[in-house]
């Protein structure tokens, strides 16, 4: 990881490491934990118009920062335990999604690419 996520995940080892809770933070119950979490912020925009989820109120705002930063702290956590550069992960799916869905044949469409062939 580099930069603002090294050092949240830094912060984030220590506040588990003082608290001793190395043992619960495997990467299943991280797993787990970030599925229950995302699962929150799919709550937050539950039965919302796609144009209310748009234009949210400062309260449903201020909930859905939340839940994001849940989140993103069990995101980060679970990489760190994995010893997975998250950037680095998220640049590669880039790369990757980059090969798959050239602009040509996908500008405004919502459809899936196959599969890459080696």
């Amino acid at each position: 990881m580099s930069g603002e996520l090294e050092h949240l995940a830094a912060r984030l080892r220590e506040f588990v490491r003082v608290r001793d809770w190395e043992r619960f933070h495997t990467p299943k119950n991280l797993a787990m934990a970030l599925a229950g979490e995302a699962g929150e912020l799919v709550a937050e925009f539950q039965w919302l118009t796609a144009e209310e989820s748009r234009n949210l109120d400062e309260d449903a705002l201020r909930r859905v920062r939340a839940e994001l930063g849940d989140v993103t702290l069990y995101l980060v956590r679970l990489a760190d335990a994995l010893g997975v550069d998250l950037a680095e992960a998220a640049n590669a799916k880039l790369d990757d999604s980059e090969r798959r869905y050239d602009p040509e044949t996908y500008r405004g469409s919502a459809r899936k690419a196959p599969p890459l062939t080696s």
